[in-house]
């Protein structure tokens, strides 16, 4: 048991037991794949891939981290809160210099954290790790912030002490999930809206490329760039088109002769794929989970042709799935050129479904595939420390974390 696990390990790290026990999910976005810099909508959802946060205060002007999973530990004097050459610790490290600069006395504190989210998956390991302890020192320190501005300042901890420069999707996903419901985002006005998803009719599973292409990140921002350029050529026309969330596919169509044909390409994906959420949350409210699927293989289609950021292997992926008995749709999911398709299948079916596609992937690629089971549960919340065994009831010596 996790929580378990982290709070043991903090008694065993500190001598004392943790005051509070936080755990934050993971995310998965089941439509809506690189709308959200153009402002447009995503669809994503908190799974039961889990980290957990043992925290307390210790009187004192340190702050002690543990990451229970590297078995590594950082140390950090409160006012004196830089980035370290410990990159995990940056994302801890982070939330907490955001709630200085909003104005939040810190006191010293413990937190030792792990799970089962896997990392380089692209269910946001990162985001899970930063909302949990934002949301454990908010807890903490009776700061009553509210979800959103925790987003905000999980977000910036990770552009300015992580290095990446993310949307805001995966921390309001984490700390904004709800048990079986996805939730859309409009990532210009940041307006939610919840949708049932009935997870007692389908499964949620991941299948891992298992590669990265290198080209990835450049590749990104490339497409922001081509993105950016196709606003500049319909602004010409429409003056209220600040970004492709405003554009439609008419526009596009009637000033196609004005675009190079990839810009044209990567910004027609865009607009279909805002629509395709829109569509996808009808259908949800419709109970059609068929006719969500299909929406599903048409955004992988667009993210392979016209965007032009799929692999070989995430293709492979998509196409082995299509047509087996009980799945509802498949694509890839996140960035690109790796990592994971994200798969609908009826419970009775994902067995078969695994063994199919996992063998089909070996045929082709000469190596396993490694798949996830996942179901829709609720955001970053705290964990009932009271309904843990006692561990020890003397506190041992704690073990030396400088």
């Amino acid at each position: 048991m996790p929580a378990q696990t982290v709070a043991t390990a903090f008694q065993r790290h500190f001598g004392y037991a943790a005051s509070l026990l936080v755990r934050a999910p993971g995310r998965v976005n089941l439509i809506g794949e690189h709308t959200d810099y153009n402002l447009g909508y995503v669809l994503p959802a908190a799974i039961d891939k889990e980290i957990y946060f043992a925290v307390g205060l210790n009187s004192g002007s340190e702050i002690r981290l543990v990451s229970h999973d590297l078995n590594d530990c950082c140390t950090v004097a409160v006012d004196q809160l830089h980035r370290t050459d410990t990159q995990w610790a940056n994302y801890l490290l982070g939330v907490a210099a955001q709630l200085q600069k909003r104005g939040v006395v810190l006191a010293g504190f413990d937190c030792v954290f792990g799970g089962n989210i896997p990392v380089g998956a692209g269910m946001s390991s990162s985001a899970a790790v930063e909302c949990g302890l934002a949301f454990a020192l908010d807890q903490l320190l009776g700061t009553h912030i509210d979800k959103m501005t925790l987003a905000h300042v999980a977000q910036k901890a990770e552009h300015e002490y992580a290095g990446v420069m993310c949307g805001l999707m995966d921390q309001f996903a984490s700390l904004f999930g709800r048990p079986s419901q996805v939730v859309r985002l409009d990532c210009r006005s940041l307006e939610y809206e919840y949708f049932p998803f009935d997870t007692g009719a389908c499964r949620i599973v991941l299948c891992n490329s298992g590669v990265k292409h290198s080209l990835a990140d450049s590749e990104y921002n490339k497409r922001r760039q081509e993105c950016e350029r196709g606003v500049h050529i319909l602004q010409q026309h429409y003056p209220e088109v600040k970004s492709l969330r405003d554009a439609t596919l008419a526009q596009l169509e009637q000033h196609q002769a004005e675009f190079d044909a990839v810009t044209y390409r990567r910004c027609r994906y865009v607009v279909q794929e805002n629509q395709r959420v829109l569509d996808a949350c009808a259908s949800l409210q419709r109970h059609d989970l068929a006719g969500f699927g299909q929406l599903m293989h048409a955004s992988h289609a667009g993210l392979r042709d016209d965007y032009e950021v799929s692999c070989t292997e995430l293709d492979v992926l998509e196409e082995a799935a299509r047509g087996l008995p009980g799945v509802y749709g498949a694509r890839m999911m996140g960035g690109g050129f790796g990592g994971c398709t994200i798969n609908l299948v009826a419970p009775e079916q994902v067995d078969s479904f695994i063994s199919t596609v996992s063998q089909a992937y070996q045929r082709r690629f000469g190596r396993e595939l490694e798949t996830y089971q996942t179901s829709i549960v609720g955001g970053v919340s705290e964990a009932d420390i009271n309904e843990l065994p006692v561990v020890n009831k003397t506190a041992p010596a704690p073990e030396d974390c400088a």
